[in-house]
């Protein structure tokens, strides 16, 4: 059996996957043959499409999510409907994310708590919900989607930079918790994605400087990332594939950089 077949029949949850790097890393799980639950805040209705995509790579069950993970409560939810409609949790990613940006001394008190809420609270309750049935089969995949912002800092994103720093060391302490049982726990690390925030972002310096979308792109991007290239939703995926596999049960407490060497000292 070869290091991705291992995964076909194991039982992926994805947060914050109907779009942008989620839905990237859903779709590799599920190309794996893993059954998925994918996660938004969108209708059922609304994403009926993707679900049935999703479908045909799997070729086997994929269910939907519509939780509010600010609450402590639909995040245990979604854990026990993933339980109750897969049979199992295996892999649980945490990518969900939020952004706002403004000076310390001008961002309000309600967004830095909502970005704090799904950035990192709601890491720790999707986990602690569902590490104990990964203990008791010796096996589990718990992967974190930081940020190089979880490495190093930019301005005006004080609450994001702390939910990504903070999301590094609660995966940490977990991996040295779960060691020889079976489970790990991971970081991967993006530079800049074209996601819908990153996109957001990019219109923000369009009108600010009056320059065309694609100049504020590439703006963006080379003041941060060597590369000169975004990454890859799907590549991201593929890495988080590759972290859940058997090949890599001993990479664990790591934080992994996919950033076209934004990080590099």
């Amino acid at each position: 059996m070869s290091w991705l077949q291992s995964l076909r029949g194991k039982c992926a949850v994805v947060t914050g996957s109907t779009s942008g790097i989620g839905r990237g890393i859903v779709t590799q799980f599920a190309k794996a043959g893993c059954r998925v639950l994918f996660h938004g805040l969108e209708s059922e209705s609304q994403v009926s499409s993707l679900k049935e995509e999703l479908a045909s790579f799997s070729k086997d069950k994929v269910v939907y999510s519509g939780a509010n993970l600010a609450d402590a409560e639909q995040c245990q939810a979604l854990i026990e409907l993933a339980t109750k409609e897969l049979g199992k949790v295996d892999i649980l990613v945490n990518n969900a994310g939020v952004q706002f940006t403004a000076p310390v001394q001008d961002f309000p008190v309600e967004k830095w708590k909502w970005l704090i809420d799904v950035n990192l609270n709601a890491p720790f309750h999707l986990t602690r919900t569902v590490i104990p049935q990964m203990y008791e089969r010796k096996w589990g995949r718990l992967i974190h989607i930081a940020s190089a912002h979880g490495k190093v800092a930019s301005k005006n994103k004080t609450a994001y930079c702390a939910s990504k720093h903070g999301i590094i060391g609660f995966s940490k302490s977990v991996a040295l918790e779960a060691a020889g049982t079976g489970v790990t726990s991971n970081c991967i690390c993006p530079g800049w994605v074209l996601t819908p925030l990153v996109k957001q972002q990019i219109e923000r310096i369009s009108k600010e400087k009056a320059i065309s979308f694609d100049a504020a792109k590439m703006e963006l991007l080379l003041e941060k990332q060597p590369s000169g290239e975004y990454v890859d939703p799907e590549d991201l995926g593929a890495f988080a594939v590759f972290l859940s596999t058997d090949a890599a049960s001993q990479v664990t407490g790591a934080a992994l950089s996919m950033d076209g060497g934004w990080t590099v000292p």
